[in-house]
């Protein structure tokens, strides 16, 4: 069966990384967080004192350093999931912590930071038979995908999940920052000059509020064969 390429966008906290890996399992396509690369790259600067006071990036020394950071996903054998690999470092958990979300949205509207990693998303699917997920796939890293889907939902129904998600990881949680963290990141996402986020004009869009996890991976697995090539 032919190959094809799967981009799903959408707001952060929307469970885009949960359903692009649970499809790409399903079809034995290669999961790709773009995500967690811009995570990956706040972390790195974080570690190199990168950010002012303020909380706006140091970018001249961050552009002096991005030829440093390297980004890969490895497969955890455990669970059968991607592994984010920074440095040679496993950093998955590092780069879901508070620290990180409150710093990623400033680096994700770098041009320079975009353009290195859209570059490396590019290479990563030109065999096809992926699955990518994250704010831009659709309009600028893979305007050609077969299948384009946008996800939303309610800040609210989004800051509970991201809230529950580090409960149960036994990490400190405040609902409050969390939801004025996801309208923050909402309105950086959608108003930044370079890719800003918005729903590609042939993406299906999924409103997943009210949805099961079973209920979403049956909608998106029915997408998937409704746009395979004749």
């Amino acid at each position: 069966m032919k190959k094809i390429t799967i981009a799903i966008d959408g707001f952060s906290s929307c469970g885009k990384s949960t359903m692009a890996k649970a499809l790409a399992k399903k079809l034995g396509y290669v999961y790709i967080d773009t995500g967690a690369m811009y995570r990956a790259v706040t972390l790195f600067a974080l570690r190199h004192q990168l950010f002012n006071v303020d909380g706006s990036v140091k970018e001249k020394e961050l552009k002096a350093l991005m030829p440093d950071i390297h980004i890969r996903f490895q497969l955890d054998p455990a669970t059968g999931n991607p592994r984010t690999i920074l440095n040679d470092e496993c950093v998955e958990k590092e780069i879901r912590g508070m620290e990180v979300s409150q710093h990623v949205s400033p680096i994700a509207a770098i041009p320079f930071v975009r353009e290195a990693l859209v570059a490396q998303q590019q290479t990563m699917g030109k065999e096809k038979g992926i699955v990518m997920d994250g704010r831009d796939i659709g309009t600028t890293v893979f305007p050609d995908a077969e299948l384009k889907i946008f996800v939303t939902a309610s800040a609210q129904v989004r800051a509970q999940r991201r809230y529950d998600e580090l409960k149960a990881k036994g990490m400190p949680a405040d609902f409050d920052d969390i939801l004025k963290n996801v309208q923050e990141r909402d309105y950086i996402d959608t108003h930044r000059e370079v890719s800003p986020l918005k729903k590609a004009d042939d993406a299906v869009e999924l409103d997943n509020g009210n949805m099961t996890i079973a209920e979403q991976n049956q909608w998106l697995y029915e997408q998937y064969l409704a746009h395979l090539p004749a």
